[in-house]
């Protein structure tokens, strides 16, 4: 099931339970290819994706992350890695901005297309990343900088206020 970008922007929600009904792989691939298309400073991407569907792994995660149990309850985690230094590496010191905002544009890409596929997600990043890498076994320059939960919500979540546009507006004519 797909949705028109605009109803996708407005019914994604982080949702924190979800049943253990499975996500397809060919879903997930399908999700990947989204937070590819993200644009991202000289085209670099500087991430790295790990898809996690085991179980163990999943509890491991929830282990290591603050207050973010329920990630385990999810079917699917994906870990987005920042690949550090590779942006750096072309834009000096502006690349470490870059790469995040980068980053930031591959996962809201896949959040939207998750909920454009009939999935909930939940973007979290209280973790502690020394755990997470050694769980991974992440090697290198990958940082572990945020997981996505994704699954079928268990539960629909209360819509959440948003700002009013006239609290983040300013226009110039």
């Amino acid at each position: 099931m797909t949705k028109d970008v605009i109803e996708a922007i407005e019914q994604r929600s982080s949702v924190r339970s979800f049943t253990s009904e499975p996500v397809a792989e060919a879903t997930v691939g399908r999700l990947v290819e989204a937070a590819l298309r993200a644009p991202s400073a000289g085209n670099l991407q500087p991430w790295k994706l790990v898809v996690v569907f085991k179980e163990e792994v999943r509890q491991a995660l929830a282990g290591a992350c603050e207050r973010e149990s329920f990630i385990a309850d999810a079917p699917v985690n994906i870990v987005v890695c920042l690949e550090q230094g590779k942006s750096a590496k072309v834009y000096g010191q502006r690349g470490e901005a870059y790469q995040y905002q980068d980053i930031g544009a591959a996962i809201e890409n896949m959040l939207l297309a998750a909920t454009g596929y009939g999935l909930s997600t939940c973007w979290v990043a209280a973790f502690q990343e020394d755990k997470v890498s050694q769980i991974l076994q992440l090697g290198g320059d990958l940082r572990p900088v945020a997981i996505i939960a994704v699954g079928h919500t268990k539960e629909q979540p209360e819509p959440v206020a948003q700002r009013n546009a006239d609290d983040v507006l300013k226009v110039i004519h």
